[in-house]
């Protein structure tokens, strides 16, 4: 394993999202390990099950960069049958913000949640699986200028911004992926 003279420990994060590393980055630090994004092909399956994307994802990977992990997240929404789940990134792109509130603009039932999965393979190609989830509510607008993806609309149970509102401190100690982040911080310092 790479490794700094200061016992920081190295783990690959597999994606393209600046905004996703920079939210592990400060979970994994104080842990003792260094987030290094790592920008490299990976297949991408359709799938109810986000640990199942995620874990196919990280198993497709063609690089000896080890432990390396792969992340993947969704909105559920209860009153749209959990829409748009695992497809939350394609929604983002084609409806957006916008497009959710229009869906939900006579709905009562707010609640919601985020899932994030994380799935790591390690230096046995061995895949581990890591889920975080926060349950919350959608807002009647977008609100906030922080974060990304469904953050201006999404307001996590015990407060009352949206994650868009928040810094990243503070979102992270609510947010799904810092849950999930945290789970593998746990199994790392364990097993490595």
């Amino acid at each position: 394993m790479c490794g700094y003279a200061n016992a920081v420990t190295v783990v690959f994060f597999a994606t393209g999202n600046r905004h996703k590393v920079e939210e592990v980055k400060r979970i994994l630090h104080p842990y003792g390990f260094e987030v290094v994004q790592l920008k490299t092909r990976k297949l991408e399956i359709q799938s109810d099950d986000l640990g199942e994307i995620a874990s196919y994802a990280v198993s497709s990977l063609q690089t000896e960069k080890r432990p390396v992990f792969v992340e993947d997240a969704g909105l559920f929404i209860h009153a749209l049958n959990g829409f748009p789940g695992p497809y939350s990134s394609y929604v983002y792109k084609t409806i957006g913000v916008r497009g959710i509130l229009k869906l939900m603009e006579k709905v009562k039932d707010r609640r919601a949640y985020f899932l994030s999965a994380i799935a790591l393979l390690d230096k046995r190609d061995n895949i581990y699986e890591f889920i975080g989830r926060v349950e919350g509510k959608i807002a009647h607008k977008a609100r906030g200028s922080g974060g990304f993806g469904f953050d201006p609309i999404f307001v996590p149970e015990g407060s009352d911004l949206t994650f868009a509102e928040m810094s990243l401190d503070e979102k992270n100690k609510f947010s799904h992926r810092a849950r999930a982040a945290e789970k593998l911080a746990i199994w790392l310092l364990n097993n490595i």
